[in-house]
């Protein structure tokens, strides 16, 4: 049996806003935001949260309990261990078929378990050549 990372929540507002400055992936139902802490500690933190827009608070209390069911099914497989996860709801989440809510999450856990190339590193886009004797 392999050793799972242990998973811990984020509860106060500096954890959330500090987990928003790092990378996020938008995937149908759900928006990802990771934060590499960088700080030693292997467990992953998860925090959740559905904005007024969601809809009202039985609608969001719904979101995020599909969210939370979402990632204790994903995480442990597809989290990168030392990194906080913020599971954003929007609008269809709480109406969302489970089987697409969870490739959702675990597309959106994928893309962010790897890393982007540098800008520097990607090509450069072709241009078409200027035609000559034209001013700019």
């Amino acid at each position: 049996m392999t050793d799972l990372p242990k998973i811990e929540r984020l509860k106060s507002r500096p954890q959330f806003l500090a987990a928003a400055k790092g990378v996020s992936q938008a995937r149908g139902a759900v928006v990802v935001q990771r934060l590499d802490r960088q700080d030693g500690d292997p467990a992953i933190r998860l925090g959740f949260t559905a904005t007024r827009k969601v809809g009202g608070a039985v609608v969001r209390n719904r979101a995020k309990r599909r969210l939370r069911e979402a990632a204790r099914a994903l995480v442990p497989a597809h989290g990168a261990p030392g990194s906080d996860y913020v599971f954003i709801a929007r609008m269809g989440t709480a109406e969302r078929p489970w089987e697409r809510l969870l490739d959702d999450v675990k597309s959106a856990l994928t893309r962010l378990a790897t890393p982007r190339t540098a800008p520097e590193d990607a090509p450069e886009p072709s241009r078409p050549p200027a035609a000559a004797g034209q001013d700019s």
